[in-house]
């Protein structure tokens, strides 16, 4: 239950996350807006690791990290946050994260398909394409105009 709420909280906060970063954009610039997201995220993140966990992993541990291109993580933040804010601002906060929502889970269930990243493989399930292709047709009804 406890993945749940966590997962529909991490929903909530990335579409207003979104708007909060158009906003910003509107104001700015697309790549400054984006610097801010990953600089404020970075100070924040850096303090919380700090207080709760620096004794539990060293910050020389990033070094010793299997799979270097595991790092990449913050690079393709910088992307994401590019990507939210131009789809949002030329779809509107709704129809932009329903496709992102999409999108996300069509890349995962391939991640998990194909066994890629250190993931476990799982066997194909037409549920599970079914479940995305309903989701397609979810959107195709969202942005249905009268």
């Amino acid at each position: 239950m406890w993945g749940w709420i966590i997962a529909l909280v991490s929903g909530a906060l990335m579409a207003i996350q979104g708007v909060f970063n158009t906003g910003v954009t509107k104001q700015t610039s697309t790549w400054l807006a984006s610097a801010w997201v990953g600089f404020s995220g970075f100070v924040v993140a850096f303090v919380l690791w700090f207080i709760f966990e620096k004794n539990d992993a060293g910050i020389m541990s990033l070094f010793r990290v299997d799979n270097k291109y595991m790092l990449l993580g913050g690079v393709i933040g910088a992307f994401i946050t590019w990507t939210v804010i131009q789809s949002m601002s030329s779809l509107g906060p709704a129809k932009a994260s329903l496709l992102i929502v999409i999108s996300q889970l069509l890349i995962a269930y391939l991640i998990e398909l194909f066994g890629l990243f250190e993931v476990e493989k799982v066997e194909f399930q037409w549920t599970k394409l079914l479940g995305i292709i309903v989701a397609i047709a979810g959107f195709i009804l969202f942005k249905w105009e009268k």
